[in-house]
């Protein structure tokens, strides 16, 4: 599933954000690739201990723990310290698949990547190009987004970034370990809860609310990994 999740940042989070980003210091963005990412990828990434990285890292992960279409999509058991990149001048990222595993910094703790996402700070007009191309069984997915919008999709599809002809394109990129390791219980859960909130909010007495909330609850104690 691939869901664009709009208005996670505020407009004075993403201002706030825009000018540490602008005051920062930028390296290689090979430092955090693979093997094989490391030949597709041209870009400028933030050092993850970086006091920016830190503060806005901070700022995004409390921003989605409030954010309800998140939370019922990603259904997230962790979050990793988000990354922030830049593409400029004709950088680009071919096509490769996120590594399955990641070490979070500073600690023995790993987790499985089971979703992407990647958060903007630039929007569509600022620069051209740079499109995130994500593939699933249904074809390929362009993904520009306006700045404080985020695309949550699964970490086993494979995607590339269009190289950036005008501008810079600046955004967040981090992954999510779900309760729920698998893309298609994960989907069946969400299609599951949006159809109970529109029961809920259009008919609350209905006894299916019940009933359906009760099979959800169910569902997810069965295939979460807790």
């Amino acid at each position: 599933m691939l869901i664009s999740i709009p208005d996670v940042l505020t407009a004075e989070q993403v201002q706030r954000g825009r000018a540490l980003l602008d005051r920062a210091q930028w390296v290689d963005g090979k430092v955090t690739a693979g093997h094989q990412s490391a030949r597709a990828k041209d870009n400028m990434q933030l050092p993850e201990d970086s006091p920016e990285a830190r503060e806005l890292g901070q700022m995004i992960v409390g921003a989605l723990h409030r954010n309800p279409l998140f939370i019922t999509a990603a259904l997230p058991l962790q979050v990793f310290p988000p990354l922030f990149n830049r593409y400029t001048g004709g950088q680009s990222f071919g096509n490769h698949v996120d590594n399955a595993i990641r070490q979070i910094p500073g600690t023995p703790h790993r987790i499985r990547t089971d979703l992407s996402a990647t958060l903007f700070f630039t929007g569509p007009d600022e620069y051209d190009g740079g499109e995130l191309l994500v593939e699933d069984t249904y074809g390929v997915h362009k993904v520009k987004l306006p700045a404080g919008h985020m695309v949550l999709y699964p970490s086993t599809s494979l995607h590339n970034v269009r190289p950036v002809t005008r501008g810079a394109r600046i955004c967040s990129f981090f992954w999510i370990q779900s309760m729920i390791r698998d893309d298609g219980e994960r989907t069946l859960l969400f299609d599951l809860d949006a159809g109970i909130q529109q029961i809920s909010a259009t008919q609350p007495d209905h006894p299916a609310a019940v009933q359906l909330t009760a099979v959800y609850h169910n569902l997810l104690r069965r295939w979460s990994e807790m």
